[in-house]
């Protein structure tokens, strides 16, 4: 019988899974390394700046405020989300740029300034987008546990829609010809850690996920999030254990019966790993006792690509400059490639910057601004040893800035930190430094992804990033619900609150709207935009 459930590490994932563990009665106690719940999705603070260490796009909140309702609270009393427009900025390296908007009359203007016969075509990519993740979301939303689940009837129905000949970018060349348009819509391929000439066509849902239903600024950033997750976690009767270190699961036979940790061991009849899966398979587990992930299988995986991080707390304030904005190199096919196949750094990199404080001006001190600076890189290799190129590297990304309309950004520097792909690794246990977790290539997808309810182990499962459906914050929020649903299966224990509702009904979300000086909706307007699907 199933009474005690352990939850390694108080991620995203995890605080969901513990959640909804604890709503159903069960004693949940979350143990995590680090001296505060989140996992990356965490705020770093330092001589009054702050900022998100990890994902700083909030994206889709109707799988986490389900979760939140499941267990009794309201998402919006807890957070308050505001909803950003414009959504981001996007320069083009070859020339041009894009200020993405949610208003669909001002987004046709926006992408008739870069290819007037591609506008019209961008209600007919939201009305398909919007037909493939009815069909898709199903999917999306119910475990894969074998090959056989891939008969069902939601899949076979969905599987025209899926074009696996296809690339991201090659899907999107049905809609768009200006190859610029097609990275306007396909760089959240980032988000998985691959780039969209390998992205599975699928994914075109996530770019129509941020028009259809917003991107999302938490005030205090996406910190604030998980902080409220762990609130209402210990209000539910969640135990933390914080700033303590998972050495080891212990076994009997094959069936995990606890864990011993820096402070001792802690039993349990059932173990949800929210650790990163390949570090924690190579590192808490025997090779021996796994069978289909063993450390010879998991090398020989195609892993995510990495991140170089810029934490810059600056004198002044940049209110010209937009909430995120994405550069995109000039020859941006030659960059994806020196990440995924060459393993080396280029010379003009990609790359992203978080201006919160021209939203939420709190996460500096008064007149002075915290930038998130993020460059996609090569995930550890033998081509780059960062301790010769860290510094190399950052004085290049600084330098990048002045494309973005960032000039003397040296000078004004007053608080920084910078993270390698060598410190996601060592500091903050990532495989590789692969901060997207496993690719999601068709290999790599469904049941081939380690599963929900770990096949491997007995009295193992896992949320995050590594699991089914992957990796993305509402992605992971889904993965917490199927896995706590197959737990409280299996202990024989209610789960109608870890099911999807199958009527969703049509309700306004209370959220905060920003609009532009251009906007033309009033905030009533807006928020009724923000719906739960039928």
């Amino acid at each position: 019988m199933v009474e005690r459930v352990v939850v390694v590490g108080a991620g995203p994932g995890g605080l969901a899974a513990a959640m909804l563990l604890a709503r159903a009665g069960l004693s949940v106690h979350v143990i995590e390394r680090q001296a505060q719940a989140g996992g990356r999705t965490t705020t770093l603070e330092g001589d009054g700046f702050r900022f998100d260490v990890g994902p700083t796009f909030f994206l889709y909140p109707r799988v986490l405020e389900e979760i939140f309702a499941a267990v009794g609270r309201n998402l919006h009393d807890e957070v308050n989300l505001i909803r950003l427009d414009p959504q981001y900025r996007l320069v083009f390296g070859g020339g041009g740029e894009l200020l993405a908007t949610p208003n669909v009359e001002r987004m046709e203007q926006a992408i008739a300034g870069l290819s007037p016969e591609d506008a019209p075509n961008f209600r007919r990519f939201l009305d398909d987008n919007r037909h493939k993740l009815a069909r898709f979301r199903d999917i999306l939303e119910r475990p894969f546990l074998s090959w056989r689940d891939l008969f069902s009837p939601a899949l076979l129905k969905a599987l025209p829609m899926l074009r696996p000949w296809l690339s991201l970018d090659g899907e999107l060349a049905r809609y768009f010809r200006d190859p610029r348009l097609r990275l306007a819509f396909s760089f959240q391929s980032k988000y998985l850690g691959m780039s969209p000439f390998q992205c599975p066509s699928l994914f075109s849902i996530l770019s129509f996920l941020e028009y259809e239903h917003g991107v999302f600024h938490p005030l205090g950033g996406c910190g604030a999030v998980t902080e409220a997750m762990a609130r209402v976690a210990r209000d539910l009767g969640v135990t933390f254990s914080l700033g303590e270190d998972v050495r080891e699961i212990l076994f009997e036979g094959r069936r995990a019966v606890g864990v011993r940790t820096s402070h001792g061991e802690r039993r349990a009849d059932a173990l949800i790993v929210n650790a990163d899966f390949a570090q924690a398979m190579t590192r808490l587990v025997p090779d021996a006792l796994r069978r289909r992930w063993t450390n010879r299988r998991i090398e020989k995986k195609r892993f995510s690509c990495s991140t170089f991080m810029l934490y810059l707390g600056i004198e002044g304030r940049c209110d010209d400059l937009a909430h995120h904005t994405i550069y995109m190199a000039r020859d941006y096919t030659r960059n994806l490639d020196d990440i995924e196949k060459r393993h080396v750094l280029s010379d003009d990199p990609s790359f992203y910057v978080q201006n919160p404080c021209v939203t939420d001006p709190a996460l500096a001190p008064p007149g002075r601004s915290s930038l998130y600076v993020l460059a996609p890189v090569t995930h550890q290799h033998p081509n780059v040893d960062w301790t010769v190129e860290r510094q190399r590297y950052r004085a290049l990304v600084l330098r990048q800035l002045s494309k973005v309309g960032i000039e003397d950004i040296e000078d004004r520097i007053c608080w920084e930190q910078t993270v390698t792909p060598a410190d996601w690794e060592h500091g903050h246990q990532i495989y590789r430094g692969a901060t997207f977790n496993l690719a999601h290539n068709l290999n790599q997808m469904l049941h081939l992804r380690p599963r929900n309810r770990f096949e491997d182990l007995d009295g193992v499962y896992l949320v995050g990033g590594g699991t089914h459906p992957g990796s993305g914050l509402p992605v992971i929020f889904e993965s917490a619900r199927i896995t706590a649903r197959l737990l409280l299966q299996d202990a024989g224990r209610s789960y109608e609150h870890c099911e999807v509702p199958s009527e969703r009904k049509c309700r306004v979300t209370p959220v905060n709207i920003r609009l532009t000086s251009s906007g033309t909706r009033t905030q009533s307007e807006e928020s009724a935009l923000v719906e739960e699907w039928r």
